[in-house]
């Protein structure tokens, strides 16, 4: 008798770890209505599987087939039950070509307040290029919708994803922590309009490791309320560089701090590693940022800190700078510059920037060494620095 009670219990601890150890589950966009024909209206049916995957109190996967998913603007909201919730991405999610459908959303995919999310692989096809024409005609457009944003959210993982033809900004972190990008690749025209490739702002631990981003703005902009963003292995051109800022468009705003930029290489950009803020009063600021081996390929303006933005002369003409830039180094930045200022320091008159370092800087125009330019900048130069520093 008692060897009978022993094989009974020993069965059903074997039924209950094979059911404790079951796959997670798994739902396919397809299962719940999606077309990967790139014209159904697909859009319920990602819903669903989101409900589906949110609501599991187990760790959950989307999948996403092969093929082409036509998508309106999706919001993805939590909290969600589990904070483990995967989405594999093996076919491209296609936006609406009629830019007005989503074209004053703000926001064509996004994910609010939920934790621990992961996206792999995968295309985003925002179909911007007809909102690019209408913008660039001069004429009364939408503003644009960014192609994934995320608001309020922490612990994402994106991995291997593209993003094609933005509307607006690519990818877009707001309020987030804890972020990490591998090996995305952002694309777009070097003249669509404010399609920063990677935006991030009132956001910390961000990570950006292993890009490629090509577009008509910014490659990153990193905006207020941002700290501890590491950006490293990051290809840029075209574009408008890597931006902070601009910063200071609020009298009261939050600062920028411990950025680190290392590794990465400018092709044909407007900027290379720049700052810039509006030229009128604010309490923000930019301290301790480290841009670190560096590579310029005719680039425009390859390192420029600009506190005289003022877009259109409007708002701010005849006022000065608030936002104080201190402890900001450039260590092992190299290649050609486009224009014979390679360095051009143009900091605020009323807060002047302090603790600019540079240390092995080589920057060349036509062959012969660049110039430098500083106005209201403090710091130092050590080892190499080509130009001759102004500091």
């Amino acid at each position: 008798m008692c060897y009978f009670h022993f094989l009974i219990s020993i069965l059903l601890l074997s039924i209950f770890n094979t059911s404790s150890l079951a796959a997670p589950p798994s739902y396919n966009v397809v299962s719940f209505g999606a077309k990967p024909d790139g014209r159904t209206d697909s859009t319920k049916a990602f819903l669903l599987a989101w409900a589906n995957a949110c609501g599991s109190p187990r760790a959950a996967t989307i999948y996403v087939p092969p093929g082409r998913f036509f998508l309106r603007n999706v919001a993805f909201q939590g909290p969600c039950k589990n904070n483990r919730i995967t989405i594999r991405i093996d076919g491209t999610l296609v936006a609406p070509s009629d830019y007005h459908v989503i074209g004053d959303a703000g926001n064509w995919l996004f994910f609010q307040h939920v934790d621990g999310v992961t996206l792999n692989s995968g295309i985003l096809d925002g179909q911007g290029t007809a909102l690019w024409a209408c913008k660039n005609s001069g004429k009364n457009c939408p503003s644009g919708a960014t192609s994934m944003g995320f608001s309020n959210c922490n612990n994402i993982a994106i991995n291997g994803l593209t993003s094609l033809n933005s509307q607006m900004y690519h990818v877009v972190f707001n309020g987030c922590n804890n972020v990490k990008l591998k090996g995305v690749k952002v694309l777009a025209s070097g003249n669509s309009p404010n399609t920063d490739g990677i935006h991030v702002q009132f956001s910390s631990g961000v990570t950006i490791l292993n890009t490629r981003i090509s577009t008509g703005d910014d490659c990153v902009s990193i905006g207020p309320g941002t700290s501890n963003l590491w950006i490293e292995n990051v290809a840029c051109g075209p574009g408008h560089g890597i931006s902070i800022g601009s910063l200071g468009k609020d009298l009261n705003e939050a600062g920028v701090q411990n950025v680190t930029v290392k590794t990465v290489t400018f092709t044909g950009t407007q900027n290379g590693l720049r700052i810039k803020s509006w030229g009128r009063p604010s309490n923000g600021f930019a301290r301790n940022i480290l841009f670190q081996n560096a590579i310029m390929k005719n680039v425009q303006n390859p390192i420029i800190i600009d506190q005289n933005y003022c877009p259109d002369n409007i708002g701010c003409p005849g006022q000065v700078s608030g936002v104080k830039i201190s402890d900001v180094t450039y260590q092992d930045v190299h290649g050609t510059s486009a224009t014979e200022v390679a360095v051009n320091f143009d900091c605020s008159s009323k807060y002047p920037c302090s603790r600019i370092r540079l240390e092995d800087v080589k920057l060349t125009y036509k062959n012969q060494p660049a110039a430098a330019s500083c106005s209201h900048a403090d710091g130092s130069a050590s080892g190499l620095v080509q130009p001759k520093g102004c500091l």
